[in-house]
């Protein structure tokens, strides 16, 4: 009689014989389990379990009871080497007269110093070793503290004495912000011509229509020289109100608009409406909630060149060649900046009285120094264009 081939067995008739019972077990055994997989989830790295009859109740309290008593009833192991108390090797023993000085090196002091040194404290011997440089024989803080005592003794303790820290200060927080946003908006709008200064900064509260309301006002005003909203949430509807501000603003000297929300674009819309201002001389604009990118920072290096007024900004940039390309730009800008206003006589180019429209500038006064600076050959009696700069002769 021949073997029956297994793989004629008819698998389906088989799985149709057995019961529910018996296809939950087979489904059981045939699972691929990986105990190890740590991505796997707890319930998915071994069989399930669960379905098996508690073999009793579960009491939490009892079990944490037992366990305490077990470990209090647990004794500890014994040493396995158990301290004697032997000593082992020998006990140092100095020389004869070796902590004595030789008597070639002993120096002899007059009776008034070998009885103030005889009779001095360890503080006053700390003090002294201070004023004589030996940094060494204490710590930092006793040093420094003898040095800058005059006329009474720093140190309370001697050379020898544990180091403890220093009890710093407690300086008690500042105060918040209280600047009224309304009537400063108010102050604003109305042309107030004693509001000079407007610090907005760390008021987190203040609506977005509140700010695009400041900057559209901002637009009229001419008495304004700084205004500072670092830290108040502002976003980009907030940038393209400042976008819409700066070229119709000449009076605005100084910007600030750090640690805010404001994007890639937002700032765009700021830097290019830079290039159309004439008397903003200092922006500040760095740690916003995202990385401006690269072509903002070139941006930003263009606009500095193209435009002279700017004497500070303060952005840290990522890039080494638009950092390079602004820090050039700056440079050049507060070199230009004494060297025409020396040759108009001092006239139009202070701060705070920036001309709105400059014009041509007669060269003949200005220094060959200051033109090698400026990297732009100038002859005598020519005007500065090299440098997209205009300014007028008063």
């Amino acid at each position: 009689m021949s073997k029956k081939d297994p793989r004629d067995i008819d698998e389906d008739a088989i799985l149709k014989g057995l019961s529910a019972e018996e296809l939950e077990q087979l489904e059981c055994e045939l699972q691929d389990m990986d105990p190890e997989n740590a991505m796997l989830p707890a319930g998915l790295r071994q069989r399930d379990q669960t379905k098996k009859s508690p073999t009793g109740p579960f009491d939490r309290t009892a079990l944490l009871s037992h366990l305490e008593k077990e470990a209090l009833e647990h004794e500890d192991r014994e040493d396995l080497v158990p301290f004697t108390g032997e000593k082992r090797g020998k006990k140092f023993t100095p020389k004869p007269g070796s902590g004595r000085i030789p008597e070639e090196e002993q120096i002899t002091l007059e009776p008034e110093l070998e009885e103030a040194l005889k009779n001095a404290t360890d503080a006053e011997m700390c003090d002294l070793a201070a004023i004589l440089g030996m940094y060494t024989l204490m710590s930092n803080k006793q040093y420094y503290d003898a040095l800058g005592a005059t006329g009474r003794i720093a140190n309370t303790e001697g050379i020898n004495s544990v180091v403890k820290p220093d009890v710093y200060k407690i300086y008690p927080d500042e105060p918040p912000n209280d600047t009224d946003v309304e009537d400063t908006l108010r102050r604003i709008q109305n042309n107030d011509s004693s509001l000079t200064d407007v610090n907005f900064n760390n008021i987190p509260d203040i609506p977005i229509p509140t700010l695009k309301d400041i900057f559209h006002s901002m637009k009229n005003n001419t008495h304004v020289l700084s205004l500072s909203i670092a830290a108040t949430r502002s976003n980009d509807p907030v940038a393209y109100a400042i976008a819409e501000m700066l070229p119709a603003n000449s009076t605005l000297e100084s910007l600030n608009i750090e640690s805010n929300f404001i994007t890639a674009d937002g700032m765009m819309a700021i830097i290019k409406a830079m290039s159309e201002n004439t008397t903003l001389a200092e922006i500040k604009i760095d740690n916003q909630r995202q990385k401006l990118g690269d072509s903002v920072e070139m941006e930003i290096a263009a606009m500095l060149e193209r435009n002279p007024s700017i004497l500070k900004i303060g952005y840290h940039f990522t890039q080494q060649g638009p950092r390079a390309r602004a820090a050039m730009a700056i440079t050049r800008n507060n070199d230009y900046y004494p060297t025409v206003s020396q040759a108009t006589g001092g006239h139009g180019l202070l701060r705070g009285q920036r001309a709105k429209s400059y014009g041509s500038l007669v060269t003949s006064s200005v220094s060959p120094v200051r033109q090698k600076r400026l990297k732009h050959k100038v002859q005598p009696g020519e005007t500065l264009q090299g440098l997209s700069l205009k300014y007028g002769v008063s």
